[in-house]
């Protein structure tokens, strides 16, 4: 079985790497949605609160997100 959330990126902060040779650390927070159509209605009566948190030195995934705006999360078992 597997679950789909919706998400919105509330932060994304920028951050030196201890280790200098591996470049920064984007730090990415994310809120459930709550509003702003139906379907975010929807994600919210199933889902209204929680939050995800991560840390990631790939400079491309962190740039592809965006302040504000929602985004799918998909959940799945893994073997």
């Amino acid at each position: 079985m597997s679950v789909r959330c919706k998400f919105t990126v509330t932060s994304i902060t920028r951050r030196k790497h201890w280790d200098k040779s591996k470049g920064d650390i984007f730090d990415v927070k994310l809120s459930p949605v709550s509003g702003g159509s139906e379907e975010n209605k929807a994600f919210y009566e199933a889902t209204p609160s929680g939050g995800i948190e991560f840390g990631t030195i790939n400079q491309a995934a962190a740039e592809s997100m965006e302040l504000g705006k929602d985004y799918y999360i998909d959940i799945s078992p893994a073997p």
